[in-house]
């Protein structure tokens, strides 16, 4: 006997986080629409990011590497909703799909890991420094100049294997994912969002839909949560002008009192020598203009050449 067709498609990477992930959707959707969660299926796909993963992604193509075979398969039709960490998606979406929600947001902060040493400040002197985030890696050096960066590609298990190996003395990974993973226990320190401002979206998942498909979309609506739309709107607003290609090290947080929101962001040289400050306040529904105007403001502190000279190439 044939299997029923699944009531609704989700698509995401294979690797345990992006499963955890869609796992956690499935089940806000079912909740939601009084469902089974038998009847909504998670069809897996290996991106071209995690094909590379031995590249930096500034060399490969940037952000976009990590949803573009599930953004094909949305568009193609093959699975109805997208699952997505917000901070993997081009700042913006390909022609004919949409964000249809933001999942509540994780904890936004950075976590450091070492099996050595209880911070970065406790780091000997040339310590490696594992990572592969041009963000984590400036923000590193404009605190320790002194140490080596050495690249620290692949998923949160990945990473780890890799520090329990020896290639790296410490690594920062996103706290978010290490929660979502039950491995929050992993992390040696939290770093304070305020003077180590996380990635723009980080912490959030994104649900992409079909434009024009009003199922889906009906589907995912009562499944985002408010403020981190308003967030991560925002955020990516001020990413789309800063550069959204991951060639420059960009970091932001958001803060609500009440229906104000306060972004704050900043630019930095690769090699974190340089750095850019600043934060821009108003009404929480108007992100978009926050964002834009607080990186318009960086841009004319930092001058009109710095994303020419501190990109990567």
């Amino acid at each position: 006997m044939q299997s029923p067709a699944p009531f609704v498609r989700l698509g995401t990477r294979g690797s345990p986080l992006a499963l955890a992930q869609a796992e956690a959707t499935r089940d806000l959707l079912a909740r939601a629409h009084d469902l089974d969660p038998e009847a909504i299926e998670i069809v897996t796909f290996v991106s071209t990011a995690d094909r590379l993963k031995d590249r930096p992604l500034s060399e490969v193509g940037g952000k976009g590497l990590f949803t573009k075979e599930i953004d094909e398969a949305l568009l193609a039709g093959e699975v109805d909703i997208g699952v997505h960490s917000a901070k993997d998606m081009a700042t913006t979406p390909p022609d004919g799909m949409a964000i249809g929600a933001f999942l509540e947001r994780e904890d936004v902060r950075d976590a450091f890991i070492s099996l050595s040493v209880r911070g970065i400040d406790y780091l000997p002197e040339g310590a490696r420094f594992g990572t592969s985030s041009i963000r984590r890696a400036a923000q590193v050096l404009r605190l320790r100049p002194d140490l080596r960066i050495v690249p620290f590609r692949g998923n949160v298990e990945t990473r780890l294997k890799k520090l329990a190996d020896g290639v790296a003395d410490a690594t920062l990974l996103a706290l978010a994912g290490l929660k979502r993973l039950g491995e929050d226990h992993r992390a040696t320190a939290i770093l304070d969002a305020q003077t180590f401002m996380p990635a723009p979206a980080q912490g959030a998942i994104a649900l992409a839909v079909r434009s024009g498909d009003e199922r889906a979309a009906g589907l995912v609506a009562p499944l985002n949560h408010l403020p981190t739309w308003q967030a991560v709107t925002a955020e990516r607003a001020m990413l789309a002008i800063l550069d959204g290609s991951c060639r420059t090290p960009v970091g932001a947080l958001s803060v609500f009192d009440g229906g104000t929101l306060t972004l704050k962001g900043e630019i930095l040289s690769l090699d974190g020598k340089e750095q850019f400050v600043d934060a821009v306040s108003g009404s929480a529904g108007d992100g978009e203009r926050l964002g834009a105007e607080l990186a318009r403001r960086l841009l004319d502190a930092a001058g009109p050449d710095f994303l020419a000279r501190w990109s990567a190439p």
